[in-house]
């Protein structure tokens, strides 16, 4: 066969899109159940302190009120659990306390959950939570790092310490004896800015119990339905895993920040269960702000050892996150996996990170949009940059001198992290002749005459995404001859039903009509691991594509007895099996309609990546700033990234676009802002600043793909690398404006237009 129609490489427009924009989406709170109820959560105003729930008879009485759930109603359930714990420096285990799914009697964070209210509408919910009698004894707030540290207020006290855990990873000593020997040693403090997902479709959940069964079946937005129902049935509801079943319906917009369970998903269970009807609740856009988990939020101090050439000795990091008041999900593990990425793109003989977590009384910080490597990323390409401003070299000479290159692939880092591919230079070198790095001065002086200052600035990134676990697929053929795809991953936006529709093409040729992709129903589908790290095409779609040859090959195997040919004169084409060569054929619907049933007609594969991919690539950003105001405007934006093998050129590019959309929002826009007290300054749109469409720039976006060695596609994943080149690639730029502008401020994310009017300001006469 030669290329298909739909099949790998075909800028396919998604099949799923006409069902969205007219409106035919169905998510979670589109679902409605007979009988009802709806719960909302009552959450702390406080920080940090005691509380007491008085009298609740009243309350309970209130009309439409079915129930009040405080922590003794739920104090048989297990906590939420942190999965990701890290072991400490001196090879203990991190302590990890109690996630309660209702706080007994002391909260930690604005928005801790302390009583769960259900109620025949919306309306009579919240008035009941209003009613609640509760009082409060305000206590002293740890709030960020610095608050942290001090031990002075801390959020849990028999800890004795807001440590939460000492880890470090590299060669300390060998780190120490090239700082020791170098020419020229350049250090770099940075702030990598706590950040609000802000998905647009805000989490939701509809539980219903069935008596005669003993289970429930819970519907909610998520990245993984089988992640989700494990940890409700072993964690939290004590009961097994097919007592319950979890229903993921359309996801608008995941990030991260819906991989994890959250305490209304048990607390819908159990009132279902106690009042005999569903109980449905979803979320406010203020609870978004102050009851999902947050992301990013850590400070770095970065060291880089040169010597007098400029070639890279070593580097060592003090990276200290802050955990908030929970530990989360994967929280511990996601500065852990960052600093696995430390070193970048470059050969760098040495390499020490010492890891901190600290916890606060904020809302709990996990995984978003890269996890961790967008900050190791933030980290080593805001460092080579002041090394060549430090060092009087060209940003890119510097790089070149120090990339990895092609002949040492395969290439373990300092961390142990093992590059099968890349040509770090090539995407560099394509991206600033995208970018037009050459025309730069002629544009500097335009719009110093003009008063403005421009700056120009590159990133070069490599991250580690889809490897671990396997992921299986079911490929089936009906009797009506349409195709069915079985998979655990989990979409929330990005195209999967196109996605693994065109695996399927490849080896069958069907129309993608014709092609049914089914996730996120745990009694439907066996097994998943959701959708995660970049792995849902690269190892998902290794699993549909292995089990769509199989089919195919069973496939042949019966048209050959159907055409009374050899099963290797035939070939797929629109649909049918048709012999080469001839007009001989049979249609997929008429070999289903015979033999549709038979375990001849549904193919199973299994798939588990020997490694990790790695993309890798080159942002770079040219941009403007108004000195009066201190606005910055970027002017052009170029994106030359190595996937591996692109499946479908548009599903992509639109990764891509939203990664560094994110990315820019995060460098010049987004701030989640706590005062002293651990109050949410920034607890709504008024205040929380997203990128606005002319706050984005027209992308010029290209890939210079090498196939990866360890993936069986040749794939590297694509979802999360946008936000990881991005918001170097736009701060190197801010600070290149200033620093032409003879200002050395350091300024960290988000380059507000206050901070870097301020900066300006400084250095005025």
């Amino acid at each position: 066969m030669g290329v298909m129609k739909f099949g790998i490489g075909q800028p396919v427009r998604r099949v799923e899109d006409a069902r969205f924009v007219t409106g035919a989406g169905l998510y979670t709170s589109d679902f409605a159940a007979e009988g009802v109820a709806h719960a909302v959560v009552l959450r702390s105003p406080h920080a940090h302190a005691r509380f007491r729930i008085g009298d609740l008879s009243a309350v309970r009485a209130m009309p439409g009120v079915l129930a009040v759930l405080t922590h003794a109603d739920v104090a048989d359930l297990g906590d939420l659990p942190c999965q990701g714990t890290v072991k400490n420096g001196d090879g203990s285990r991190m302590k990890v306390p109690g996630y309660p799914i209702l706080a007994r009697d002391v909260v930690r964070h604005v928005g801790d959950a302390i009583a769960f209210i259900v109620a025949e509408s919306v309306l009579e919910a919240r008035d009941a939570a209003e009613a609640v009698p509760v009082t409060y004894e305000p206590l002293p707030a740890a709030v960020g790092i610095a608050g942290a540290e001090t031990d002075a207020a801390l959020v849990w006290p028999e800890l004795k310490t807001n440590l939460a855990y000492d880890t470090a990873l590299g060669d300390r000593a060998k780190t120490e004896a090239a700082f020791a020997a170098a020419d020229r040693i350049v250090t770099l403090p940075l702030v990598n800015n706590r950040l609000v997902a802000n998905f647009l479709e805000t989490r939701a959940c509809l539980a219903a119990y069935d008596p005669a069964s003993g289970g429930w079946t819970i519907t909610l937005g998520s990245q993984g339905s089988h992640d989700v129902r494990d940890i409700l049935a072993d964690d939290v509801l004590k009961v097994p895993p097919e007592a319950i079943r979890v229903v993921t319906p359309d996801v608008g917009g995941g990030f991260g920040t819906k991989i994890f369970v959250y305490r209304e998903y048990p607390l819908c269970a159990v009132a279902a269960r106690q009042l005999g009807r569903p109980v449905s609740w979803v979320a406010e856009r203020g609870e978004h702000f102050v009851g999902d988990t947050q992301g990013r939020d850590n400070i770095a101090v970065a060291e880089m050892a040169m010597d007098a050439r400029g070639r890279f000795l070593a580097m060592r990091v003090d990276l200290k996150a802050d955990m908030g008041a929970y530990l989360s999900q994967f929280a511990p593990y996601v500065p852990f996996l960052g600093a696995g990425m430390t070193p970048g793109c470059y050969d760098i003989p040495a390499v020490h990170v010492r890891v901190r977590g600290y916890f606060s009384h904020t809302v709990p910080v996990d995984a978003y949009r890269g996890a961790g490597r967008p900050e190791a990323a933030y980290v080593v390409e805001r460092l080579v940059d002041e090394c060549a401003r430090q060092a009087g070299i060209a940003p890119d000479r510097l790089r070149a001198l120090n990339f990895v290159k092609p002949k040492q692939m395969p290439y373990r880092t300092a961390t142990g992290r093992v590059y099968d591919s890349g040509a770090f230079e090539a995407t560099m070198r394509r991206a600033m002749e995208l970018g037009d790095w050459k025309g730069f001065a002629a544009r500097a002086r335009a719009s110093r005459k003009a008063g403005r200052l421009r700056g120009i600035g590159l990133a070069t990134y490599v991250e580690a995404c889809a490897g671990g676990s396997p992921e299986e697929a079911d490929v089936s053929l009906g009797r009506d001859g349409r195709i069915t795809v079985l998979i655990g991953t989990q979409s929330n936006g990005q195209g999967h039903l196109t996605a693994y529709a065109q695996l399927v093409s490849q080896h069958l040729d069907v129309p993608l009509d014709l092609i049914d992709v089914i996730q996120g129903d745990t009694a439907r589908i066996r097994t998943g691991n959701g959708t995660g790290g970049s792995r849902s095409i690269p190892v998902g779609g290794a699993a549909v594509a292995g089990a769509a040859r199989v089919l195919g090959e069973r496939i042949r195997e019966l048209a050959a007895d159907m055409l009374e040919a050899a099963p290797g004169d035939l070939e797929f084409e629109g649909g049918a099996v048709r012999v080469a060569g001839t007009d001989r054929a049979v249609a997929l619907a008429d070999i289903g309609a015979k033999h549709g049933g038979e375990a001849a007609l549904t193919a199973t594969h299994k798939w588990k990546p020997p490694e990790a991919t790695y993309p890798n690539g080159t942002h770079c950003c040219e941009l403007e700033i108004d000195p009066d105001t201190g606005t910055v405007e970027i002017l052009r934006y170029a994106i030359v990234d190595d996937f591996g093998v692109t499946l479908n050129p548009l599903l992509l590019a639109g990764q891509v676009h939203g990664g560094a959309v994110q990315g820019i929002g995060q460098a010049l826009h987004e701030w989640t802002c706590y005062d002293a007290d651990g109050q949410l300054l920034t607890a709504s749109f008024m205040d929380y600043r997203l990128p606005r469409a002319d706050d984005v720039p027209g992308f010029v976006f290209e890939t210079l793909n090498v196939p990866c060695r360890t993936n069986v596609l040749g794939m590297k994943g694509a979802g999360e690398a946008g936000a990881i080149g991005a918001c170097p690639a736009v701060m190197n730029a801010v600070a290149d404006a200033l620093a032409r502008a003879g200002i050395a401020a350091r300024i960290d994310m988000p380059a507000t237009p206050a901070k870097v009017h301020a900066a300006l300001a400084a250095r005025r006469p």
